[in-house]
């Protein structure tokens, strides 16, 4: 991709709240920044900037940021990390690397600016293009699994501190467990958390007799699915599990951690969800936000490590999200 195009995205995020103010149109919302490219964590690394040009190049080609309202991410985030993060793991952090750190802000303020697009009712919905990924996250002091600070995690309590809303469902379709997710809530009837992927792979964790603990209990929802996962098995487990407990929980507002690493040829997972299935997937949580939360809805990008499958999927994700 060229850098003038990745430097029309950027100004056209630099605008985002003039475009939000203007565009009436567009009930979806797209957090995009030419800095997303700029996290490098080793040469030949999975988790690697070319994620983020891909999908750059594909909102263009597919012309779908007529679409869409551009949100520029949130500033001066490092004191809303406590939310969920000590202060210790903050610090180790960036004492092991202060551009990794800034680079992992700067994903926090993406959903985080997602939310209060969504929270302001400027927008119905919104995904954040974003890089590193957060849901592996805990309070070690140091990078896990790719990730430093728990985006999605971080906007759950985002959106019960500033707008009051108390229930948070977060659907994680991440081919890995969202362990950091799973540590933030495990004990809070508060958030719902509902996440399919293979206990097997990394980090190890997410098996199902884990439902959370104390106010918690039944709270947490992990379901195993192996190796050769179909569009079918996963659409299946959303409606036969997903549907019913949302329809108990009756949440306010609800996050999805869109790891695309589940999807087909993934360099880093075996289930073979489609695109199509993604669009699926999207569909069934869209209308469970219609149904209980006005539609309030906030993807982010976690996994995905085909290069050009992870850009299709988002695609299909996002297109989804606009209908």
């Amino acid at each position: 991709m060229e850098r003038r195009q990745f430097l029309a995205l950027s100004s056209l995020a630099t605008f985002a709240q003039a475009v939000i103010a203007a565009d009436k149109k567009s009930h979806t919302g797209l957090v995009i920044d030419e800095r997303f490219i700029e996290h490098h964590i080793s040469p030949a690394h999975p988790e690697s900037p070319a994620r983020y040009q891909a999908i750059s190049e594909q909102l263009l080609q597919q012309n779908l940021l007529s679409k869409l309202v551009l949100i520029k991410p949130k500033d001066n985030v490092e004191a809303l990390l406590k939310l969920i993060h000590s202060e210790q793991h903050i610090e180790s952090i960036k004492q092991a690397g202060l551009v990794a750190h800034q680079h992992a802000m700067l994903a926090t303020g993406a959903v985080l600016a997602a939310v209060d697009a969504v929270g302001q009712q400027q927008v119905s919905n919104a995904f954040c293009a974003s890089r590193p990924p957060g849901h592996h996250a805990l309070n070690t002091g140091q990078e896990e699994g790719f990730c430093y600070y728990n985006h999605a995690a971080l906007a759950a309590r985002y959106v019960q501190q500033q707008y009051k809303l108390e229930k948070i469902l977060i659907v994680d379709w991440d081919y890995h467990h969202g362990n950091g997710t799973e540590w933030a809530f495990y004990n809070d009837p508060s958030v719902l958390y509902f996440s399919t992927h293979d206990k097997f792979a990394y980090p190890g964790t997410g098996f199902p007799e884990r439902e959370g603990e104390g106010e918690g209990k039944g709270f947490n929802i992990n379901v195993h699915l192996g190796c050769g996962t179909t569009d079918d098995d996963i659409i299946t487990v959303f409606e036969q599990r997903l549907r019913p407990a949302v329809a108990m929980f009756k949440p306010d507002f609800i996050i999805i951690s869109a790891g695309f690493d589940s999807r087909e040829d993934d360099l880093l997972g075996c289930h073979k969800i489609t695109d199509q299935g993604f669009a699926q997937l999207t569909k069934i949580v869209k209308n469970l936000a219609q149904q209980h939360c006005h539609g309030r809805l906030v993807s982010l990008l976690e996994g995905g490590y085909n290069i050009q499958g992870n850009a299709s999927a988002v695609i299909s994700h996002l297109t989804e999200l606009i209908k």
